[in-house]
């Protein structure tokens, strides 16, 4: 089966090649860092230090894995830790936020045996951490072929996934089944994971790590920014659109201008879009000048003229988290494009109020928590064609009802401090793999 895999691995990368070569011209996105890709992994300085590898697949997961990653060093900071990604965004943001804790940041190899043996050889990991679930047959098995423990955290598995992995029958358990330990973030996840055949003596549930997100200086750094740049305040209250797929874009933007139509010129509001893709950046901004709004983007410099601007293009990588404290309220886009969801939590960390779609199916036991708290607004399924109006009510609703507005962003801060603490318990799940890890070396 291992050999099938590889095959076909081989057979869509190369199916895929004239799709690389012309990422390579426009983005680099697939072509980044290739011969990390290619399992040349980055010297490390051990100087007698045990390594831990920790693995993100993109932005989500690196900043997911900021709690965990301080609390790990507090706790072994005799360790080098080092981290890989999959993709180009998640790279720069994990290059960013573990500046000062990694001792490398690259790219994860190709799930070829040879390739990931080069990278194995060369960083001879004492842990790999794999955030959320990425479950790569090969690196699983070479890891478990050299002893080497692979702890799946934060893991979750939606509905959707786990189906898709049941059609793999005896090789996904055989894939699973090379998992030292599972920590998953609720109880239907585990349940999963154990029926796709890991063992239930090595599944463990320890909440979600991304309730015990902080806002860094870094962040706040962000906000005073963007705050003075933009004339960002409470006159013009600001709808944040987050983590956008199409044609979730052109939805918000008719319902912004259909809620300024009806507001009028009495608390007309500003709108900031952040496309969850940076390749798609230039589409978006095609899209706002032929709006006909006065709009700017993030990247360029700064004019005089942006402090009026009506809408921002956030064409930036990991300064989300720094917009929210602006926000009067946010839609968490991915939700009305029928793509999952993204994370609510950074928003209700920030006390704002939080709108979504009804395809949020990627963080189920959040929302259903949120929900059961009325900590957000979600909207029900709907076509493209009737989104626009149904998004600018219920913008025109929670602009005009201030008390409203301000509680739920207050209850949705509560459910997220009320959840804290999966890092700790994380931690204390993992002290026994590397502690045993090091008797075992020493």
């Amino acid at each position: 089966m291992y050999l099938l895999y590889s095959l076909l691995l081989t057979f869509a990368i190369f199916a895929l090649l004239p799709l690389f070569l012309l990422d390579a011209l426009r983005h680099g996105k697939y072509v980044a860092g290739l011969r990390e890709r290619l399992g040349d992994a980055p010297e490390v300085k051990r100087d007698g230090r045990e390594i831990v590898w920790l693995h993100c697949v993109s932005v989500g997961e690196t900043q997911a894995a900021r709690p965990l990653v301080r609390a790990l060093l507090e706790r072994f900071p005799s360790h080098a830790l080092v981290v890989s990604t999959t993709t180009l965004t998640g790279q720069r943001l994990a290059r960013e936020v573990f500046r000062d804790d990694a001792a490398a940041v690259f790219y994860f190899p190709f799930d070829w045996a040879w390739s990931v043996r080069r990278s194995l050889r060369k960083l001879r990991p004492s842990l790999v951490l794999i955030m959320e679930t990425e479950l790569w047959p090969r690196f699983l098995r070479e890891c478990q072929r050299r002893g080497v423990p692979v702890a799946l955290v934060n893991g979750r598995i939606s509905e959707k996934s786990f189906k898709g992995y049941r059609r793999l029958g005896g090789f996904i358990k055989r894939v699973v089944g090379a998992l030292t330990l599972a920590v998953m973030q609720t109880e239907a996840d585990a349940e999963r994971i154990r029926a796709l055949g890991l063992a239930p003596e090595r599944t463990r549930v320890s909440g979600n790590i991304k309730f015990d997100a902080d806002t860094g200086t870094g962040e706040q750094a962000v906000t005073i920014e963007l705050r003075e740049r933009f004339a960002f305040d409470d006159t013009r209250p600001l709808i944040v659109a987050a983590s956008t797929h199409a044609p979730e874009e052109a939805i918000t933007l008719d319902a912004f201008q259909k809620t300024c139509a009806a507001l009028g010129g009495h608390g007309r509001p500003r709108l900031l879009i952040a496309p969850r893709h940076p390749e798609r950046f230039n589409e978006i901004a095609a899209l706002l000048e032929a709006s006909g709004l006065r709009w700017a983007r993030r990247s360029s410099p700064p004019r005089e003229s942006d402090r009026a601007c009506d809408v921002v293009l956030l064409d930036s990588i990991g300064e989300l988290r720094g917009v929210y404290p602006l926000a009067a309220l946010v839609f968490v886009g991915g939700s009305i494009a029928p793509t999952g969801g993204h994370n609510v939590l950074e928003p209700a960390a920030a006390a704002r109020c939080i709108v979504t779609g009804a395809h949020t199916f990627n963080f189920s036991s959040i929302m259903r928590d949120f929900l059961e708290r009325d900590a957000l607004v979600q909207l029900p399924a709907l076509t493209e064609a009737d989104a626009p109006a149904a998004l600018a009510q219920i913008f025109r609703e929670l602009l005009n009802t201030d008390e409203r507005r301000q509680r739920t962003g207050e209850r949705a801060r509560a459910a997220l401090e009320e959840s804290r603490g999966a890092t700790d318990a994380t931690i204390k799940l993992l002290v026994p793999l590397l502690e045993q890890r090091s008797e075992v070396r020493g």
